[in-house]
């Protein structure tokens, strides 16, 4: 919410940014797959699109990789017209009775039959597949092919072709097309029962999974989710509806109950669930999730004024530069500032116009002009209280310590670079040692660091 306020564009144009400049975004595409036979090996019920499959109990398999490595050139044709659909998938794989898929299938495919005029949606460029595919579908808006005589079968017509996939498995086929054994034929599988309209009490489970996920959170993400449901729920005018939704919390944990209630001012509710064999899925946790040391295309707000050391910011921003990550300088006014050696050091952002939530880290090159700018601590305060890394310099570092972090160590005369939870300091003069620029890379490439102490201004 605060990052739209400041740019409702960010996150598209950072993605677009890196993709123009050769660091192409990657995603990997895994799958967990469970054996049929053990269906009902769980505590749950795997058609339960609610639930979720701890990575600890079956492991993901990478099976692929997405990259982006263009931005489009008209956004109407090549992603306005983009028609996705559940049911498209490779012969291999079918599909189970998990109700909301089976909904999806249907209703996807709805939709693009109304939102792009009809059937043929799939000859636009950008939905047409790699390989041929044949259809009986003949006229209707956007129909690009010219068929033959017959689109039907069996026939005499045309050879006997288009044909159906078989129980050989041959694949669909037309006249001069070479024949093969990729043609897909569903599983035939055997379901007993009656055909109701009715979840399966196994459903029914609304609790134990929410547990499971509060409980393999680190005490950092227990205390944002705490705040979050304070935030919502102190949006909420009717008390009662507070108070039912923490009886509701109670049933995943009394702790998380008690905390929301004390906060949103319900009373806390008795006869809370306490677990006694908590079950941890550590891969919930954001703290699996560390990254692979790179800091290629993050955002670091060097923070300058008149008398900033350009040298201490050339030394850094190079050293940035070479690991892949971008430096913005930002001072009060847009245009130049002066440097420390009389050196006109070129502003990339007006500070007002930005906010710390907009980068992933900030420098504080030495320049007594800026320590007293209230922008300036405004912006090193709301980084700072975010976690995120916090490089001092020179006289940079005073102003860190004007917000007198409780318990922060942090660089003097007698210490040259300190790395104290993402925060790296150094009060020695000229430019910015290896050891700095080293452990700098490091905080960032880290992140975030949410066990900082608090800040007293």
């Amino acid at each position: 919410m605060v990052l739209a306020t400041h740019d409702a564009q960010l996150t598209r144009s950072h993605l677009s940014d890196a993709i123009e400049a050769g660091e192409y975004p990657e995603w990997e595409l895994g799958v967990q797959l469970v054996p049929e036979e053990d269906e009902f090996a769980f505590d749950f019920d795997l058609l339960d699109a609610t639930k979720i499959i701890p990575e600890e109990q079956v492991p993901v398999r990478p099976i692929g990789r997405m990259v982006l490595d263009r931005n489009p050139e008209n956004f109407f044709a090549e992603t306005e017209q983009v028609a996705f659909h559940t049911a498209n998938v490779v012969p291999g794989i079918d599909f189970t009775n998990d109700p909301l898929l089976q909904a999806r299938n249907f209703s996807y495919l709805d939709t693009q039959l109304i939102r792009l005029g009809g059937p043929n949606f799939a000859q636009l460029p950008v939905n047409r597949p790699v390989a041929p595919v044949h259809t009986n579908q003949r006229d209707g808006y956007g129909q690009s092919a010219i068929h033959g005589g017959t689109n039907y079968f069996p026939n005499s017509l045309g050879g006997g072709c288009p044909a159906h996939a078989g129980v050989d498995g041959t694949a669909f086929t037309l006249p001069h097309a070479r024949t093969d054994s990729r043609g897909g034929t569903p599983f035939a599988e055997r379901v007993d029962g009656a055909k109701i309209r009715r979840r399966s009490p196994s459903f029914q489970d609304h609790y134990s999974q929410p547990a499971l996920f509060w409980h393999s959170m680190a005490d950092w993400e227990r205390q944002h989710i705490v705040a979050a449901f304070r935030f919502e729920l102190g949006k909420v005018g009717t008390m009662a509806v507070r108070t039912r939704t923490v009886e509701q919390l109670a049933k995943v944990n009394g702790e998380l109950a008690s905390e929301v209630a004390r906060g949103v001012g319900v009373p806390e509710p008795s006869g809370a669930a306490e677990a006694t064999n908590k079950v941890l899925s550590p891969a919930l946790s954001l703290e699996s999730l560390r990254g692979d040391g790179a800091v290629r295309t993050r955002r670091i707000a060097a923070l300058v004024g008149d008398g900033v050391d350009a040298e201490q910011l050339t030394s850094v921003r190079e050293s940035l530069a070479a690991e892949g990550a971008v430096v913005e300088a930002l001072a009060p006014t847009d245009g130049t500032v002066a440097g420390a050696d009389g050196e006109r050091v070129s502003v990339d952002r007006a500070l007002p116009t930005m906010a710390s939530v907009l980068y992933d880290a900030v420098l504080l090159p030495g320049g007594p002009a800026s320590g007293t700018d209230p922008d300036v601590l405004r912006f090193v305060r709301d980084a700072y209280r975010h976690g995120k890394p916090v490089g001092a310099l020179g006289s940079g570092v005073g102003i860190l310590s004007a917000l007198e972090p409780e318990g922060l160590d942090v660089s003097t005369e007698f210490h040259r670079v300190v790395d104290d939870q993402g925060v790296v300091t150094d009060t020695s003069p000229g430019a910015a040692s290896e050891e700095f620029c080293r452990a700098f890379v490091t905080a960032v490439a880290a992140h975030r660091h949410w066990d900082r102490p608090p800040l007293r201004h």
